[in-house]
């Protein structure tokens, strides 16, 4: 299993971006995905995730400005970033697991490398 993630850079504040992470190795369309994120100094957090059948869930700070998406044939989970702030700086990872209970446990099994966003102000 492989999760491959881009799609980060550098943006003025107001901007956007769009993250990708590829998945490889399974089957896709079983699979819960979840973009993370970890900003300098902080604790890694949850952002956004989306079930195998399409639930989606995000916290609080992103409402409204980001939007998680997936494509079955593709393989692929995206993570619609607009009206980027400099606080959404950070390394965003995406996750992904096969267990229904991952919302409860916040165990994924898979993990992808990280990709860079920095929001200047």
């Amino acid at each position: 299993v492989q999760l491959q993630a881009s799609g980060g850079g550098l943006v003025q504040a107001g901007g956007s971006l769009r993250l990708s992470c590829a998945f490889s190795g399974g089957l896709f369309r079983g699979l819960n995905m979840a973009w993370y994120r970890r900003a300098p100094g902080k604790q890694r957090e949850l952002v956004a995730r989306i079930s195998s059948d399409g639930v989606t869930m995000y916290i609080e700070s992103v409402k409204g400005r980001f939007t998680i998406s997936r494509d079955n044939a593709k393989n692929t989970v995206y993570l619609q970033m607009n009206s980027l702030k400099p606080e959404d700086t950070a390394v965003y990872y995406c996750a992904a697991d096969y267990s229904p209970y991952v919302p409860v446990t916040g165990r994924w099994d898979y993990w992808g490398q990280g990709t860079q966003v920095t929001v200047s102000s």
